[in-house]
């Protein structure tokens, strides 16, 4: 990239060199750190352990780190007490020692310097690191204002930094996991039951009779809990159904499997809520009780018939019909899932919408087998100085845009970054916490392009990533098993808390996120936001006052705590008031409708693949998250590169065989930089391709990473983006192959 900010290989200086043994900090209290003490003996063995929650992914299951008499790792187990993975890890939490072990590993701060004409990165000394941290950063301030300042955040860390961006005086906080995830299905889930679906996902699956997945890939991206009880719900007979273009893990467990004609979703679910309605088999006593917009909904469903569906589906009319009585037979005990990575076309709170209907049209909601009331736990917080109120937001920059969306967005901010005439400010520096820009937003070139125009980036992660290369301070932050963080309280059938703590010293210099947000915030004169010296004290303190405490936690982990918000479910005839604009479940919108958006959701045909062009999807899958741990060795030894699967009929057309390399080409002639192989497999669509999300690294620090498969965010040109909240919908991107090696990529 010819533009001031160079991408600097992170070399031997930050990895494997002679790494700063001690950060020359004499700050009060550094000495105490949070380190491991103890640890339960096991009995019999040379043993301890130590409580902790896996960060490898959200689901962040508790769970015990075993370390033997050297004070190495040795596994990491689950807590049988702990409701999110029942004592069971999946190979991502039985794999987290590969982070810790990883001789990859950031190793010490690092500052951004010109040398001989040429940017590169010197090692630097904590303090002089955060020094320069938090002088670039009041200088921006200075000149700009705070509120030119974002954080993008991704982890339990996240917390730390979002308080100390709000105490500098900006609330420009974005998670990729909203606008590029999870964010459709919030802002339609509030928009008819009146509050937000929420993680871990609130499924009655272990006494569900019936469940549909509708683009959900349970089993793939490994949401723990909800894997296990679908194995349980299977064992008691419950129907499995699959909607997906691919046969996917959950397609092989079910009932029927509908292979969807890609971007038609809407109109699939439209012809079940016509089915319901028309056959008279939604669930009338609750539809009258709790639901506002029954008539408008018949109505506008009138004609959307199975028979019409099949002309945009290709499932057939009988098929939707069936499926439709399946659930109608097992509601209320029947879960039409939200899913979780929910943007695809541009409509997805839409589409979110009609499963919402859905679930409401069969009286799922609060029922037994259907989705049961969470509750989470609620800790004391320590009395802060009131956070200064930042002067414009994210917001400004799309006035009259995107009012529904309840968080920030990370592409909203990208955009923003670049300088715009009909912006009074863009942003002039970002906080980077744990998430791998390049890799996480669509249209790479824009990111890139937004970090071209920034005056100052700070990045704190574990692992050299692509985003690490273009910041001007690197901060190497230990990994979650060095560490203590705030207690997890996750919603679920009962209130849980968790502790994670220190397993073993913190390797080499690196250092726990909030140990370096307390750090950066009292160098930046902001030290009252984090009113303790260790962070041991604020977890004691809260731990006392619900009638527990850190020495307690240590030696068992997990704490259920009462429920105190009521059952479950709903009790038959119940009064509820929904947090809607009616007070009741919205199957039209008056939120919606209010913004000038379609009350009820409206099928919309999207664009098909051009001659010679496939559709692109991506996936997860069950030993990797995202692009995070492709470098782990514990884990790539499960799967060290993504392959592209090509329907038989496709592979014909082409002359591909199994094994095969490729490049793939997209509709904008952007071509990977590195090949993948070709997996020849009846389990995709026809006019679809298949790849897992996560590889083809650039960066030859992550020895075990660089150059393996290909990376589906460098084919993702195209955004259409959600007008009600802002979601990145990334699936209306189209690939072809490219059989030799084309000769502007180098690998």
């Amino acid at each position: 990239m010819t533009k001031r900010r160079d991408f600097i290989k992170i070399s031997a200086l930050g990895l494997g060199g002679a790494a700063i043994a001690t950060s020359g900090l004499n700050f009060a209290g550094s000495k105490l750190m949070a380190t491991p003490q103890g640890g339960e003996k096991v009995k019999g063995t040379n043993l301890r352990r130590f409580p902790t929650y896996c960060e490898v992914c959200f689901w962040k299951c508790a769970g015990w780190t075993y370390v033997d008499d050297k004070d190495e790792i040795v596994k990491v187990i689950g807590n049988d007490e702990d409701p999110h993975c029942n004592g069971r890890l999946c190979p991502r939490g039985t794999g987290g020692p590969g982070m810790y072990n990883d001789k990859d590993r950031l190793k010490t701060p690092l500052i951004r310097v010109e040398k001989n004409g040429e940017q590169t990165f010197r090692e630097a000394t904590w303090d002089e690191a955060l020094d320069y941290t938090a002088k670039r950063l009041k200088e921006v301030a200075d000149k700009h204002g705070p509120e030119c300042v974002a954080l993008f955040n991704h982890g339990s860390g996240g917390k730390y930094f979002g308080d100390l961006l709000k105490a500098f005086g900006s609330d420009n906080i974005a998670a990729p996991s909203f606008a590029q995830c999870r964010g459709p299905r919030e802002t339609a889930w509030i928009a008819t039951y009146g509050e937000a679906v929420g993680s871990p996902e609130p499924t009655d699956i272990r006494d569900t009779k019936c469940l549909v997945l509708i683009g959900s890939h349970i089993g793939e991206n490994m949401h723990n809990g909800q894997v296990q009880e679908m194995s349980d719900a299977i064992d008691k007979g419950a129907t499995i159904i699959t909607v997906d273009p691919r046969f996917s893990t959950a397609a092989s467990k079910s009932k029927f499997w509908l292979p969807i004609k890609p971007a038609t979703d809407i109109a699939l679910l439209l012809a079940w809520i016509h089915v319901l309605i028309e056959e008279e088999i939604y669930n009338k006593e609750f539809v009258e009780q709790y639901t506002y917009g029954f008539d408008l909904l018949k109505k506008h469903v009138k004609n959307m018939t199975p028979e019409w569906a099949y002309g945009e589906t290709t499932i057939k009319p009988d098929i939707i019909r069936k499926t439709a009585r399946e659930m109608a037979q097992a509601a209320p005990a029947v879960i039409v899932h939200p899913g979780r990575h929910v943007t695809w076309y541009g409509d997805d709170t839409q589409r979110i919408r009609a499963v919402a209907i859905l679930n409401a049209l069969l009286g799922s909601w609060g029922s037994r087998g259907g989705f049961y009331m969470k509750e989470s736990a609620h800790l004391p917080k320590p009395k802060l100085p009131p956070f200064p109120k930042p002067k414009r937001n994210w917001r400004d920059a799309y006035p009259g845009q995107y009012n529904l969306a309840s968080l920030a967005l990370s592409s909203g901010i990208c955009d923003a970054t670049i300088p715009s005439s009909n912006r009074d400010c863009s942003f002039k520096a970002w906080i980077v916490y744990g998430t791998n820009l390049p890799l996480t937003l669509p249209n790479i070139n824009n990111t890139l392009n937004a970090i071209s125009h920034l005056e100052f980036m700070v990045a704190i992660d574990t692992m050299p990533m692509e985003v690490t290369g273009y910041a001007d301070v690197v901060l190497p932050e230990c990994t979650y098993l060095e560490r203590y963080d705030l207690i997890r309280t996750s919603p679920h059938r009962e209130p849980y808390v968790a502790l994670r703590m220190p397993a073993v010293e913190p390797k080499y210099d690196s250092k726990p996120g909030w140990w370096i947000a307390k750090k950066l915030a009292d160098k930046m004169g902001l030290g009252d936001y984090f009113p303790y010296d260790d962070i041991t004290e604020l977890l004691d303190w809260q731990l006392k006052h619900i009638g527990s405490s850190l020495e307690e936690m240590k030696k068992i982990g997990v704490r259920k705590l009462e429920r105190e918000s009521g059952p479950l479910y709903f009790t038959k005839g119940e009064e509820i008031e929904f947090n809607t604009p009616s007070g009741k479940i919205e199957l039209f919108s008056n939120e919606l409708a209010a913004e000038n958006f379609d009350g009820i959701p409206v099928y919309t045909k999207h664009p098909q693949p051009p001659q010679g062009f496939y559709r692109l999807i991506y996936g997860r899958a069950p030993m990797h998250t995202f692009s995070r741990t492709a470098n782990n060795a514990n884990l790539t030894d499960l799967m060290d590169e993504n392959s592209v699967w090509v329907n038989p009929k496709v592979a014909r057309l082409w002359d591909l065989k199994t094994g095969q390399k490729v490049w793939l080409k997209n509709q904008d002639d952007v071509v990977t930089t590195y090949p993948l192989k070709v997996r020849i497999t009846e389990r995709i669509r026809w006019d679809s391709v298949y790849m897992v999300h996560g590889f083809g690294h650039s960066k030859k620090e992550l020895s075990r990473a660089f150059g393996k498969g290909a990376n589906d965010t460098e084919m993702i040109t195209k955004v259409m983006m959600d007008p009600i909240m802002g979601g990145t919908g990334m699936r209306g991107n189209f690939i072809t192959f490219l059989t030799e090696k084309p000769e502007e990529v180098e690998s």
